[in-house]
């Protein structure tokens, strides 16, 4: 009897400290994959929406947006990682690279750098180091995510736990802009706010006021469009005898929504540029409307540079829970990210 030829997902006893894994079907992307984001997201930018903005600050086209780039790369590692995953938990260290334009070929790897059971012996917890490169090798996204995987069996025996050290914030230096960028051209009145690096200040809440509902519709096209292939997302014929007796919504897909949202208050913050921490506190549903906040946790110079700044951000998002009171916990509360974004400077 020949073995199956169909995948059915690592268990966390098939995962090895160090292990790289090439992670299958690259993915072409172009215009569509830029206006499907904006569909479901409502993203507003202006650098990720506007070629002749892009030419105004150098650069050759419209870049596609950092967190439709996140979420495509994240999509790559799903069957590899995540089918029998219980729950993605974070993310730490994360540094977008060169940027990606219309045409441009993506791929990803991931290595294997930590692994802890769980006391309950049922699951464990996989940490991994994933990079995305586009087709001349460059990459484009390099971070840490982990995730609760279940096991295949209780008593399968488990490595001594290894649980990496991750900076809390990626360093200035480490940052990457745009080849090009050039913000002599910037305008601000193209961009949608008058509000510069300059503006902020360490301690600033801002409340991005508008909310988003997610409909079943969304939230599975978000799912397909990245090809994220974990069952939880997509698969209600499975998920009816699961945790919440339905689909919970793609993490990702929460985190482009309060990036999306967060337009309103931080316009000119056009680019992410690292990923310090992410957290999802509490599922997400279809029906859900998602607010959110922010936080500057942080101004950062850039070396050599005195066009553009760093804020370090800190963004949560939460469920029909509008923000005004600057919601960080409890049940309504879906995700804690935090992110450095660059600026332009006055």
């Amino acid at each position: 009897m020949s073995a199956s030829k169909t995948n059915r997902g690592r268990f966390f006893e098939d995962f090895r400290i160090d292990e790289t894994i090439a992670h299958a079907t690259p993915r072409t992307v172009g215009e569509g994959e830029r206006a499907l984001y904006i569909a479901l997201t409502g993203s507003r930018f202006a650098l990720p929406g506007s070629d002749e903005f892009a030419r105004r600050l150098g650069l050759p086209a419209a870049p596609l947006d950092d967190m439709l780039v996140f979420n495509l790369i994240f999509g790559r590692s799903v069957p590899d990682v995540s089918l029998n995953a219980i729950a993605n938990l974070g993310y730490a260290d994360g540094r977008f690279g060169a940027a990606v334009y219309p045409g441009d070929t993506l791929s990803a790897h991931s290595r294997v750098i930590g692994l802890k059971e769980n006391s309950n012996r049922e699951t464990g917890v996989v940490y991994l180091r994933t990079t995305g490169l586009n087709q001349r090798g460059e990459t484009i996204l390099d971070y840490v995510r982990w995730v609760m995987v279940r096991k295949r069996e209780r008593a399968a025996p488990s490595p001594d736990p290894l649980v990496p050290k991750l900076p809390d914030v990626v360093a200035s230096d480490a940052l990457t802009l745009p080849a090009g960028l050039d913000l002599s051209g910037y305008d601000a009145g193209l961009a949608g706010s008058p509000f510069y690096w300059d503006d902020y200040a360490v301690g600033e809440r801002i409340d991005h006021v508008e909310g988003m509902t997610i409909e079943e519709s969304c939230h599975m096209t978000a799912t397909r469009l990245y090809q994220n292939s974990a069952r939880v997302h997509f698969n209600q014929h499975a998920e009816k005898d699961g945790r919440f007796a339905r689909r919970i919504v793609y993490g990702g897909h929460v985190i482009s929504l309060a990036r999306a949202l967060s337009f309103n208050g931080l316009a000119s913050a056009f680019r992410i540029a690292a990923i310090n921490g992410g957290r999802h506190l509490n599922p997400c549903f279809a029906g859900d409307t998602v607010y959110a906040w922010s936080q500057v946790m942080e101004k950062h110079d850039l070396p050599g540079r005195d066009k553009v700044g760093a804020l370090r951000l800190r963004t949560y998002a939460a469920k029909d829970h509008p923000c005004g009171d600057f919601p960080t916990g409890g049940a309504d509360v879906l995700l804690e990210f935090d992110y450095l974004a660059i600026l332009p400077r006055r």
